[in-house]
Formats: C-alpha cells, sequence, structure tokens
C-alpha cells in the first residue's frame, strides 16, 4: 500500500515546557493509483482510432460499342496529358497526342516547388477560364488532364501526380494506358536531352 508519512514535533518555549506530541498523518495513495489506470483504460477505449484514408479513382469506362470517334470528344485545347516516366521525370504537352504523324511539342519538368508540373496545370486552367470568359469555349468546358504512365514511373509519382489534382482542384483527370508512339517521344527526347541532370 503507498502511503506518505509526514511526522511533525513541537518545539521547546522554555524551561518546564512539555515537549509537544508527534502527530502522523498518513495518506493513503492507492485508490489514486487505481484511478490513475481506471482514467486510462477509459481513454483507450473512447478514443477514436486513426482511420486510413483512401482516394477515389473514377477509371474511364470502355464502351466496346462505341466508335473510334466518339472516343476522342476532349477538346485539344482544354486538354492537358502528363507522361510518368523514369528519375521523376514528368513530360507534358498541349491537347491529346491524336495525330500521329504530327509529334507535340513535348516539355520536361519535374516535382520541384518552382517551374515544377504544379505550375504549368496552374497555367492551362488560367489559359482555359480565359478562353471560356472571351467566349472561344463554352461555360461547360473544363481543364482536363490527361495522365500516362510509362513502365520506368514510380507509385510515388502517380501517388504525387494525383494530389497535385486535388490541389489545384482539377475536376477532370483520368489514368489512361501511355501509347507506343508516345513512349517513342520519351525516347527521343531523352536521346536528345542526354546528360541534363535533375533539380534536386
Amino acid at each position: 500500500m503507498a502511503e506518505l508519512d509526514t511526522s511533525g514535533g513541537g518545539h521547546k518555549k522554555g524551561p518546564g515546557v512539555k515537549k509537544g506530541k508527534k502527530l502522523s498523518t498518513r495518506i493513503d495513495l492507492t485508490p489514486m493509483v487505481d484511478l490513475g489506470f481506471l482514467l486510462i483504460t477509459f481513454f483507450m477505449f473512447t478514443t477514436t482510432l486513426a482511420k486510413p484514408k483512401t482516394m477515389e479513382i473514377n477509371m474511364p469506362y470502355k464502351d466496346p460499342t462505341m466508335k473510334e470517334e466518339e472516343k476522342n470528344k476532349i477538346k485539344n485545347s482544354v486538354a492537358l496529358t502528363i507522361l510518368l516516366s523514369k528519375n521523376h521525370r514528368i513530360y507534358y504537352y498541349e491537347g491529346i497526342g491524336d495525330d500521329p504523324s504530327k509529334a507535340p511539342d513535348l516539355k520536361i519538368t519535374y516535382f520541384t516547388p518552382q517551374k515544377g508540373i504544379r505550375d504549368e496545370i496552374i497555367a492551362k486552367k488560367k489559359m482555359v477560364d480565359d478562353m471560356k470568359r472571351t467566349g472561344a469555349l463554352g461555360p461547360k468546358d473544363e481543364t482536363t488532364v490527361l495522365i500516362k504512365p510509362d513502365t520506368t514511373s514510380t507509385y510515388s509519382d502517380l501517388v504525387n501526380i494525383l494530389d497535385e489534382m486535388n490541389i489545384n482542384d482539377v475536376k477532370v483527370y483520368a489514368i489512361i494506358d501511355i501509347s507506343d508512339i508516345e513512349q517513342g517521344f520519351i525516347k527521343a527526347t531523352e536521346d536528345a536531352s542526354a546528360g541534363v541532370v535533375a533539380p534536386k
């Protein structure tokens, strides 16, 4: 049993004065220990445990009965295609790249705070908003981002680009397979930019 013993005594005030009686105060701390364990148990059972958060991804539905010309209804002016490649490298170009005879203007960026993919997404959204204000696009036209991971890209890059969609409030985006033509574009660009070091 835990207890606290405090003893005190009197002092002589003069000759012939009897010494005061020592008083002993005993405080039992056992109920406090029990109360502490009860409180810990209570908070353990009543605290809400952290639940894992998941992100819902709406994948494009491939209708086998849909005609080929109906599949590409995205306007080139609102589309931004992002190709995820190796070494956290990101290739992007305006439009959907539906003309195999004409190579898109492929540009390179990274997940960097300045002049990274976020700045390009913001610039694309601003351009689409300006075109809607001038009447070049309809009110229902939205910035559309097509995300195409290469076989050399990492899962973390895909998670990071999906985070960018949420951060920049991109309402329309899709993860689709990268084409052989686009992989050829990446290879040609990598061969041309050999020796370029990625920013840290």
